[in-house]
This record gives structure tokens, C-alpha cells and sequence, in this order.
């Protein structure tokens, strides 16, 4: 029990000294417009994908992210295009702990993918947003609360709150390179697909304090990149769709690499439609020091459904039980017509 009370703590800590960080979900690929600005567009017609992730509920009051992602490739029909553009929205709503340290936000996110060769692309994005902070601190547990044995809410949180919500403008960039290969018949499995991005959200340095909006406590930038892609095994009814994420914000640094093993029951019927495409994905990731993330994506026509789960593998497995977290999205898209 001491263990517990120490993490919550540590979860807890005085607004004063805490460094916000970003949202993440052990199913990045998915909420692409928080991966990289660039990706709107790029890599379907269009698509529409909501997500929910819910963590640390084994240790205390979960922390809980919601978002939705949608993104549309435009002008894609024009004659001897040079390139297409993207548009897209990204809103996201996020509860930490017992403090309810809530924020939410809203981007919109403007690409362009120049076409340099048959299968190639290179994309700039940005994106500018609004978002908004809360804290409610009535069921907060905070540092000064901690007796030396456990928490005593008999103890006053000490904690010189000036405002207990605050809103900010955002604004970042993306590059990215795409490579798309899906010549040749379906039942070949000849598919080379390939994204390879680098971003920058917060370039403003927005304010991040509840304590004073004097501008010296802000919002560090976050840096994103990434390489992931599919290789389908020619006739074969199996693709591997591998990939690595690393994330830089602040003295905070993730990364999430693995790959999924997926097996194809019918790629569909490209003239008629009156056959899906169907298949079946089995993931295992790995978030360095943190987690093992087991994942599963189910695909059928144009809907797709994926779960994961996070089991904890840092040192606060003890407390944790090795219980991290859940996650679960569902995607609605037109494959893209290159």
C-alpha cells in the first residue's frame, strides 16, 4: 500500500512543478493527425477514425483520452496534378487522475503531397489549434498531503492556483515522404507501402501553467518520428506491417516499435464489389522500459476495428500489477487512387 501511495504522489505532483505532456496511444498509427500534420491525405481519400484509451485504473482514478481524427485528400481527381491537397481535423479530450487535470483540443491541419514519381510523394503539413486546460482540485492528492506513511487528506494541498482553467493557441509542422506500390493484381500481394515522417507540434511554446500566465512556464515542444509501412509477402495470403515511433517532449522520451502479422481471407473484388476485402491483424509492440503492447485489428471493407493493451513493465509494475492500459478504435475510410 505504501507503493501505491507513493506513485499516486508521484502521479499527483504540485501544479507548480508539473510538466505537461502530450497525449499518447499505444495505437499511434491510428490518430494520425498526432502523429504528424503531413498525414492528412496521404495515405487514403478520406477517412474518419475515433479513438478511446483508459490507463492506470489498477492504481488509481484512470487517466482517460478520447479523439477524433478526420482527414480528407482533395483536388485528387485533377488532370496532370503536380501534387494533391489535405485537409484535416484532429479533436481530442483528456482526463488525468484524480486532480482532473482535463484538456482539450482542437487542430486543423493543412497538407500538400508533391508527386515526384509514379509512387512517390513528399508532403509538408501544418496544422493551428485551440485548446484548453482544467484542474478541479477537490479529489487531487497532492504532495504535501503525504504524511511520510500515506496520504492525509487531513492536510491542506498547499497549492497557490490562480486559475483553475486556462486556454491557449497552438500551432506545429510536419515532412513527410510516402511510397505506394500496389501494382499488379490483388491475389499477388505485391504491396510496398512506406511512410517516413518527422514533426514539430508546439513551436509557439504555448502557456502551460495554472499558476500565472506571466509566460515563463510553457509548453514544451514535442518532436515525432517515425517509419512504418506493410510488406505483403508475394502470393501469399500474409503482410507485415512493421514500425517504429519515437518521441521527444521536454525530458520525456518514448519509444514504441514492433510489427503486426496480418493474414488476408479475401482481398475483394476490384470490379464487381460484390466480394470484401477481409483480413486480420495480430500486433506485438514494445514501448521501451515502459510496456509490451499486444494488439489486434480486424479489417472489412472499409471499416476497421483495433484493441490493444498495455502491460506494464516498468518499475511500476509492482503497484500496477502489470495492468497498464486499454485502448479500442474504430476507422471508417475510401482507400486512396494514386
Amino acid at each position: 500500500m505504501k507503493l501505491k501511495y507513493i506513485f499516486l504522489v508521484l502521479v499527483c505532483l504540485t501544479v507548480k512543478n508539473l510538466t505537461a505532456q502530450d497525449i499518447h496511444f499505444s495505437q499511434i498509427e491510428f490518430t494520425p493527425l498526432a502523429l504528424n500534420p503531413a498525414l492528412a491525405g496521404a495515405n487514403t481519400n478520406m477517412q474518419g477514425i475515433v479513438s478511446y484509451r483508459s490507463q492506470w485504473n489498477s492504481v488509481a482514478k484512470p487517466f482517460q483520452t478520447s479523439a477524433a481524427n478526420f482527414d480528407v485528400l482533395l483536388n485528387r481527381e485533377a488532370q496532370k496534378r503536380k501534387g494533391n491537397f489535405g485537409l484535416g481535423i484532429l479533436f481530442f479530450n483528456d482526463q488525468a487522475g484524480a486532480p482532473k487535470i482535463t484538456t482539450n483540443m482542437v487542430n486543423l491541419n493543412l497538407s500538400y503531397h508533391l508527386i515526384v514519381k509514379k509512387y512517390s510523394t513528399f508532403g509538408l503539413g501544418i496544422y493551428t489549434g485551440f485548446g484548453q486546460r482544467a484542474i478541479g482540485t477537490i479529489d487531487g492528492r497532492w504532495a504535501t498531503q503525504f504524511d511520510g506513511t500515506s496520504y492525509n487528506a487531513a492536510f491542506a494541498s498547499g497549492e497557490p492556483i490562480n486559475s483553475p482553467t486556462y486556454s491557449y493557441l497552438d500551432a506545429g509542422a510536419g515532412l513527410l515522404y510516402t511510397y505506394s506500390n500496389t501494382s499488379g493484381y490483388m491475389t499477388q500481394n505485391r504491396n510496398r507501402k512506406i511512410n517516413v515522417g518527422f514533426a514539430v507540434y508546439h513551436l509557439n511554446r504555448p502557456n502551460n501553467s495554472f499558476v500565472s500566465d506571466n509566460g515563463l512556464e510553457r509548453l514544451n515542444m514535442r518532436f515525432s518520428t517515425f517509419v512504418n509501412g506493410e510488406i505483403g509477402i508475394e502470393n501469399s495470403n500474409v503482410c507485415f506491417l512493421p514500425g517504429i515511433y519515437f518521441q521527444n517532449q521536454g525530458n520525456s522520451n518514448e519509444i514504441l516499435l514492433g510489427t503486426y502479422y496480418k493474414y488476408i481471407f479475401s482481398s475483394g473484388a476490384v470490379y464487381t464489389g460484390n466480394k470484401k476485402p477481409l483480413s486480420i491483424s495480430i500486433g506485438l509492440f514494445a514501448r521501451v522500459k515502459d510496456a509490451v503492447v499486444g494488439k489486434i485489428l480486424l479489417e472489412w471493407d472499409r471499416y476497421s476495428m483495433g484493441m490493444s493493451y498495455d502491460i506494464n513493465t516498468s518499475g511500476l509494475s509492482s503497484v500496477s500489477a502489470y495492468r497498464g492500459g486499454f485502448e479500442i478504435f474504430l476507422r471508417y475510410s475510401l482507400l486512396q487512387k494514386r
